[in-house]
């Protein structure tokens, strides 16, 4: 039950930064934040237990939603021709559909999401209450 709950806000609050940044979302981008959520929220719990959020930790979880972008573009956008997103006219872009611009966007916005997944795991689901250092 945790995880469906994550999940779902997870979904939803990429859905809203997607209408903020561009106006406009589509389902499978709720399908899509959703596991990104999940992810790099698990990353801290299971491999970053200190509470300490390092730039290896910001990293994975960039590179995780590079890939799963990718993988996704690749499905969604080449194979069944949705055209949910193309990054094509963006410098450093591979096939269209990961471009260096979002995977830094990535990075900066893996800051963020963890500390919004801990607190919802605190808040929801009694976990540990986030304490963070600066250094």
């Amino acid at each position: 039950m945790k995880y469906l709950v994550l999940y779902i806000i997870g979904g939803f609050s990429y859905c809203i930064i997607e209408i903020l940044w561009r106006g406009y979302s589509h389902v499978a981008m709720f399908i899509l934040g959703g596991l990104c959520f999940i992810l790099i929220g698990s990353i801290g719990e299971y491999f970053f237990p200190s509470r300490r959020i390092t730039l290896r930790q910001l990293l994975l979880s960039c590179l995780i939603i590079t890939l799963l972008e990718l993988l996704a573009g690749l499905v969604l956008n080449i194979k069944f021709g949705l055209n949910i997103w193309d990054y094509s006219k963006l410098k450093f872009n591979f096939m269209g559909q990961i471009a260096l611009e979002y995977s830094i966007l990535w990075f900066l916005l893996s800051l963020p999401a963890i500390v919004f997944y801990d607190y919802m795991v605190y808040w929801l689901f009694g976990g540990e209450k986030p304490a963070y250092r600066l250094i």
